[in-house]
C-alpha cells in the first residue's frame, strides 16, 4: 500500500489527516512522488552532525507530507518538530516557510 493510498483509508474513517503519524514501514519504505520545498538552517557548516532546523515537504500522490524542526528552538536543539499532512500545497509551503522565520 502506498502512502497516499494509506491516508486515503484514514481520511474516509474520518481520521484527523492533519497530524497523523504515518507508520514507520510506509515512512521509511517510500520514495516520494516530489520533494516540494527544504530548507536547514546550518550555521555550523556540511561537517556538523547535531540537530538543526529544517523544513521539508514531500508530495505523495495528491498529499503534502511536511516535517521539520522550529527554527526557533534553535540549533542541536530535539525541541521544536512539527509536521503536517494536508492536500493544499500553499499551506504546505506557507507551514515549512514560517517555521524557517
Amino acid at each position: 500500500m502506498s502512502i497516499s493510498e494509506w491516508l486515503n483509508q484514514k481520511e474516509k474513517e474520518g481520521v484527523d489527516i492533519s497530524q497523523i503519524e504515518l507508520p514507520k514501514d510506509l515512512a521509511y519504505d517510500r520514495d516520494p512522488d516530489e520533494t516540494v520545498f527544504f530548507e536547514e538552517y546550518n550555521p555550523c557548516g556540511v561537517l556538523c552532525n547535531k540537530n538543526h532546523p529544517f523544513s521539508k515537504i514531500e508530495r505523495f500522490g495528491r498529499w503534502y507530507v511536511c516535517k521539520g524542526q522550529d527554527k526557533k528552538a534553535g540549533i542541536h536543539s530535539s525541541e521544536g518538530k512539527w509536521r503536517l499532512i494536508t492536500r493544499d500545497k500553499e499551506e504546505a509551503l506557507q507551514m515549512a516557510k514560517a517555521h524557517m522565520e
